[in-house]
């Protein structure tokens, strides 16, 4: 048995923030329907190159263990198969701007009084609440004004975005706890709720000591590249042969290090608060000593000694790592138009009621007339209808 098995997702979000939060209800064992508009489908479908037989791969990074539905539920026709899904739905989850649903009756308090048990959560960039809430999110943007950009880059640097979508996909993650939150509460109260997930607030949550830096003194915190603002050294190094990463987190680590690299345990470097407040003075001598070997070296003598260390892989490397086949980190699965693919696993293990990747992202449309037929009774002849009309 799968954690969320027996329960039913009703998917009305597109791009990345809502569909990663869908997934990973769905890798959990949810029954995922997700609704997309006729003829063109979720935006990320025609994002690219690469494409993979016509299917981008973006898409296919963030919609498996769904069904794939497309309705217009704009029209009359659209909207009353939508009322009849929803009513068999324990989820519904949106990305509109707010305000964008509560126009067609399609927002939580107007579902709340017919389906009581509704969980309804929205993703949006600012939330259903707060002068801003109206603005629409976009991922880069957040990154900006959550203040993550703020910190991320060199010292001596203009700001970055991370290199993947942090604020949606965190944004996504913290939805797909909301909901599982909410389900619980359901299980003792009998009654669903609203589940808001703003990612502005999502990535300031991010922030964590970065934030409690700044409430302690008042001052906003740099960027400091790869360094850390509280221990040291904890950053990127340069070996003879590439970078790689010394994370020496207490002083007793900082001793064995001492000893690997040959340093003298100077008694002014001795605590972790002395080497930060002497960081200017300490990195020079570190840097010269780590560059008089490779990588390998290095990794090899410290991990023997109990020290932190890894190398600055690139995604050849990570998904050719002996640890993240036997994590089962990479999943095979069978795509209808494609055939074999690969997939990011699931990351989350359960000693009893596991996760997992069961279907491929699904074509456009790949199951609507699945769905319509053995879920609401729709006949063949009531589906070609609604079709030609373009409602499906």
């Amino acid at each position: 048995m799968l954690p969320l098995e027996g329960l039913t997702v009703l998917d009305l979000t597109r791009v990345l923030s809502g569909p990663y939060c869908t997934m990973l209800l769905g890798d959990m064992g949810a029954r995922v329907i997700k609704i997309e508009q006729p003829g063109k489908g979720d935006d990320t479908r025609a994002w690219g190159p690469p494409f993979l037989q016509g299917e981008s791969a973006y898409f296919l990074s963030i919609n498996r263990n769904k069904e794939s539905v497309t309705l217009d539920f704009k029209q009359p026709e659209g909207r009353a198969i939508l009322d009849r899904l929803i009513a068999k739905s324990d989820v519904m989850v949106e990305n509109f701007r707010p305000g964008s649903l509560g126009k067609l009756g399609l927002d939580y308090a107007s579902l709340a009084t017919r389906h009581p048990r509704l969980v309804y959560c929205s993703i949006s960039g600012y939330g259903h609440t707060g002068p801003r809430k109206g603005e629409a999110g976009y991922d880069a943007v957040m990154q900006a004004e959550g203040g993550l950009m703020s910190i991320t880059g060199a010292a001596d640097g203009p700001p970055f975005r991370l290199g993947v979508a942090i604020a949606d996909v965190v944004s996504g993650m913290f939805a797909a706890q909301g909901v599982a939150l909410a389900l619980f509460a359901r299980e003792r109260t009998g009654r669903g709720q609203a589940v808001d997930v703003a990612m502005l607030d999502s990535v300031a949550a991010l922030l964590v000591y970065q934030a409690s830096i700044y409430f302690a003194t008042g001052s906003a915190p740099s960027r400091m590249g790869n360094r850390h603002p509280t221990i040291v050294p904890y950053e990127t190094f340069a070996a003879s042969d590439g970078d790689f990463v010394i994370a020496v987190g207490n002083d007793d680590q900082w001793r064995r290090f001492c000893r690997v690299a040959d340093l003298e345990d100077d008694e002014k470097f001795a605590t972790n608060r002395s080497r930060v407040t002497r960081y200017a003075e300490l990195k020079p001598i570190l840097s010269d000593r780590l560059r008089t070997r490779t990588r390998a070296q290095w990794i090899e003598e410290l991990t023997k000694a109990g020290v932190p260390c890894g190398s600055v892989r690139d995604l050849h490397e990570v998904f050719n790592d002996p640890q993240i086949a036997a994590r089962e980190m990479i999943a095979n699965v069978e795509h209808a138009m494609i055939g074999p693919i690969r997939l990011v696993g699931v990351p989350i293990k359960f000693s009893d009621t596991s996760a997992s990747v069961r279907s491929a992202p699904p074509t456009l449309g790949q199951h609507t007339a699945a769905v319509l037929q053995d879920d609401l009774g729709l006949s063949p002849h009531e589906l070609t209808l609604l079709q030609a009309r373009g409602v499906i």
